[in-house]
Order: structure tokens, then C-alpha cells, then sequence
């Protein structure tokens, strides 16, 4: 007597089944394209990048070098003869000389106007034009002189015995403020103008000659 369940067909699990050849092999060659196809994106954004980064280092290195700095003023003389006279405000007159520096490398200077003026207690005693237009090549150091007197003068009695007795007390402070209009410029190519302003704080003795002190210091600059 035959059992019923072994006449029955048996089915085979279709995830048995053995693989074809053909479904082999389109399946390989499928893997290697897409292998390929990653390594050559992975290879295109490696040169991208890198390029990139180089691009980026040589910006930033122009940048550095080209970058304009600003002018740099230092104190270099500064008198004010009659001082210990009690009437010398009548023919008072102020001397000094400062220099200024250009410490860029590829970087020139136009000066388009430069003044100067010297204030006692924040009042202004004196004020005139230093200089004429002029270029200044990098590295390069200018000298600027000014003198201030007559109507570029404006000290009276009253603030000339104020000094007086700062004199008397060891020294008198000043203030010498210097204005210019300046430009850079990178070959051939010219900046927007500028307003610059130096601060010199100067300090002269009874004599009214600059303190060694506060001879060659360098003054503070700010643009406006």
C-alpha cells in the first residue's frame, strides 16, 4: 500500500535554485562597473579638491603679500624756542619733523594732501600743510617737516603762561596730529582714497626742545 504523500510532486525552494551562469557572470560585470565608476568619482573629487586646496593657498599668499599696510610715522624732532620767556608767545613758532614709513613689500603709497596741527590740552595751537602731492615706493622712508608760525600760530597770553607753568614742573605734552590723504597701489591697479590720521605725542623739556624720551616714538594711525 502506497502512501498518498510520496506521490506528490516536491517542490524545490526557488532560493535553492543554483544561480545560471549568465546571471553569473551580468552580475559580476555589473559589480566591476560600479566599482569602477566609484573609483573614478572618488579619483575626479581627489583632483578637484586638491586643486582646490592649491587654488587656496596661493590666494592666501598673495593675499598676505599684496595686503596693503598701513604707513608708519615716527617722531623725529620738535621744538618750541622762547618758551621760558615770558612774552615769547609773541613770536612763538613750533619746528618738528617726523618721517613717514612704507613697510609693504609690493605695495606704493600716494600722499594726496598731508597736514599737520599741534594741540596743547586738546586746543589746537597751529596748524599747516606739510607736503605737496608725492609717491612713495615700498620700503621706502620719507621725511616731512613743518613749521608752524604767524597766522598758522594761534597761542595767546593766557595758554602761553599755561605752559609756562607745565615747564616749570618738568615738561610740557603736545599733541601732533597728522592728516593725509593717501592711495596704494598694487601694479598697476590704484585703491579708493583715504583719510589717515597719525597721533605723535611729543614731550619737551624747559628748554622747549622734544624729551629724549619721546624722541623716534612711533605714533598711532587710524583711518577714517
Amino acid at each position: 500500500m502506497h502512501n498518498k504523500a510520496d506521490s506528490l510532486p516536491v517542490r524545490s525552494d526557488p532560493s535553492t535554485r543554483p544561480i545560471s551562469r549568465h546571471h553569473s557572470a551580468s552580475y559580476i560585470v555589473h559589480q566591476v562597473k560600479e566599482s569602477l565608476t566609484t573609483r573614478v568619482s572618488k579619483l575626479i573629487c581627489a583632483i578637484f579638491l586638491s586643486l582646490l586646496l592649491c587654488l587656496g593657498i596661493v590666494f592666501f599668499i598673495l593675499w598676505i603679500s599684496l595686503r596693503p599696510h598701513r604707513p608708519r610715522f615716527h617722531i623725529r624732532g620738535f621744538s618750541l624756542p622762547g618758551l621760558a620767556k615770558p612774552d615769547g608767545y609773541e613770536t612763538s613758532h613750533i619746528n618738528f619733523k617726523i618721517t613717514a614709513h612704507n613697510p609693504n613689500q609690493n605695495v606704493g603709497v600716494y600722499y594726496d594732501s598731508m597736514e599737520g596741527s599741534v594741540y596743547y590740552k586738546e586746543k589746537r595751537v597751529g596748524s599747516t600743510k606739510l607736503t605737496h602731492s608725492f609717491y612713495q615706493d615700498p620700503k621706502n622712508t620719507s621725511l616731512i617737516e613743518g613749521d608752524l608760525r604767524g597766522p598758522t600760530m594761534t597761542v595767546n597770553k593766557d595758554r602761553w603762561m599755561e605752559m609756562g607753568r607745565d615747564r616749570d614742573q618738568g615738561k610740557v605734552v603736545f599733541r601732533l596730529e597728522v592728516m593725509s590723504v593717501i592711495r596704494f597701489k598694487v601694479y598697476t591697479w590704484h585703491s579708493k582714497s583715504h583719510r589717515m590720521y597719525a597721533n605723535c605725542y611729543i614731550e619737551v623739556g624747559w628748554d622747549g626742545m622734544l624729551l629724549s624720551r619721546t624722541k623716534d616714538k612711533r605714533c598711532p594711525v587710524y583711518f577714517t
